[in-house]
Formats: structure tokens, sequence, C-alpha cells
């Protein structure tokens, strides 16, 4: 998948082209619903896709005190998008500049470096432009004015809820990964990158990989039965989330780590995806070390046999 950083680098591909425009957060059945079909009638006019979305997402760059947890941090979206089968991904910097930029201004960029633009698909809710003042209804007025198809895809439903990005997060942030992963259309996973810890658990003879998530969602604190993805190969391990408060001191810090099974190799720097497969009991403060060392390592012995299972 070739991925562009400019609206200006749209007028290297062959047209007509079909931008299938969003935050795409989550990259969920409603995104997805977006994505296939402007690849389809890509296709069907012998024409080039291309799927348009924002880095950093926009809450962050508009209302920063305000912004939702991330479902995907972007080179997490971008690996999702490249699952798809997609062609071309052009990630657009969203800063202050690009947020005044009216929606005119922004539809008249596309129209003027693709050779030609002929058709956008967007959700049927998505805003664009400054003040977030353009909607599909004047998305439709521009495309006639600048002679580009127009098509807005109605809400995508499962057991009777709309899907959307705030439905998920709510529902992972409850715990309700079956339904997050019914929305999502594949299981919720979180990626993020190994860091440097202060090395407590490889003391206590249970050593953990540090994850440095990139603003997700993170599901209730607790530990899990986790399967865990490096560079491609399947591992599964034990999770906690949260603050440690048995061998913890000082600021309290909420903390992703992963004890992997039968793994000793340094990660440092690489990525890994988790899924949290079972949540195996809720976090706490124990008497002593010992004590947690005797917790963890039942949870390990749980964790083997649900693999076995």
């Amino acid at each position: 998948m070739e991925v562009l950083r400019s609206i200006s680098e749209l007028d290297q591909l062959r047209g007509p082209l079909f931008l299938a425009i969003g935050v795409f957060d989550g990259v969920h059945l409603g995104h997805q619903a977006v994505i296939s079909t402007s690849t389809r009638h890509a296709h069907s006019a012998d024409g080039t896709p291309v799927i348009v979305t924002f880095d950093p997402h926009p809450a962050k760059v508009l209302r920063p005190s305000d912004a939702p947890h991330l479902l995907t941090a972007t080179h997490h979206k971008i690996a999702l998008i490249r699952s798809l089968g997609a062609g071309h991904l052009l990630v657009i910097k969203f800063d202050k500049n690009f947020a005044a930029t009216s929606p005119e201004n922004f539809a008249e960029q596309l129209v003027r470096n693709s050779k030609p633009l002929r058709e956008i698909c967007v959700g049927h809710e998505w805003s664009f432009g400054k003040n977030r003042a353009g909607n599909l209804d004047l998305l439709k007025k521009l495309g006639a004015r600048f002679d580009f198809d127009v098509v807005g895809i109605p809400p995508v439903k499962t057991n009777g809820a709309v899907v959307s990005s705030t439905a998920i997060r709510q529902a992972v942030e409850a715990g309700n990964l079956t339904k997050a992963a019914e929305m999502l259309g594949r299981e919720y996973t979180i990626l993020g990158t190994v860091t440097g810890g202060e090395k407590l658990g490889k003391k206590i003879g249970f050593p953990t990989a540090n994850l440095s998530a990139h603003s997700e969602q993170f599901p209730p604190n607790g530990v899990y039965f986790a399967e865990a993805w490096l560079e491609g190969v399947l591992l599964h391990g034990v999770v906690n989330l949260g603050y440690r408060p048995t061998v913890s001191s000082g600021e309290p810090e909420r903390i992703l780590e992963i004890h992997l099974l039968d793994f000793d190799r340094d990660i440092y720097g690489e990525d890994l995806e988790i899924r949290f497969v079972r949540y195996l009991r809720p976090e706490k403060k124990f008497e002593s070390v010992d004590a947690l060392v005797r917790q963890i390592d039942v949870d390990v012995r749980q964790a083997r046999g649900l693999c076995a299972a």
C-alpha cells in the first residue's frame, strides 16, 4: 500500500480518483462500508481508489483537554486499512492551520490535485472544514459545482445499535469486548510499543513487557489472559492493567504490561499487538511481594490451561 502525506501527491495517481474520506478511528464496520463502497465504485469505473484520513485525530487539535481515547493510533489504523487491501492511503496532517481550512477550499484542493476527481464517499454524519461547517449536504453542492459525485453511506447497525467509534469506546471501557468486536468486525486489540520499565517483574521471576500505548481506550483494570502478536507471530501471556499497588511507589501511573509465556527475548522498541481474551481477576494490593508472586504463579497456570483448551 502506498502512503501519501500531502494532497498535492494525488496528482501522481492515475485518474479518475475515488476518495473515501474519514477519521476512521477503529476502522469499524461503518468505516469499512465507506471504504468498500468507494473501492467497488472505483474498480467498476477503472479508476483509482484512495482512502483519505487524518493524523492526529482532529479532536486532539480542536479540543485537546477533552479529546476521546483512541480505538486505533495512526500506525495501527494504517495497518488495519492495509489489511483491507487498499492500494493508496492519503494521511493528511491535521494541525491548527489545516483546521482553519474552509470546506470549499478543502474541496478545491482535492479537485485541483486529482486528474480528475470522480467521487467522494463519506459516512452519513461526516463533517469537515473550519468549525466543522461542512456536512454531506454541502459536499453534494460542492460536487455539483466541481463535477464530482458524492456518496453518503447510511448508518451501519449490529443487533439494532448504530455502529460508531463512541459506542465502541464505551463498550471497551465497560469491559464489553464482545459488543466492541461485533461493531468492529474483528476482536478489539491495542498496538503498543515495548518500552523499558523498572524491571520489577524480572526481579520476582516474571519478566514483563511494558507497552507504551498511544492514547488508546483501555478496558477495565485487572489481570487478563491475552494473545499477543509480535512481527506476525502469535504468543500468549498474562496482562496486568492498572497501577501495580503492591510494588509501585510514588505517583500512581496506569500501566499495561504483559508476561509472555515461554518467551525470553529483548523486544524493547518493537510493536506488540494485544488482545484481551479473558478477564481473570481484579487488580489488588497484596500483603507482601511473596503473596503477589504466588498469585502470579496461579495466573500463569490458569493462562496455560486456557492455551491448551
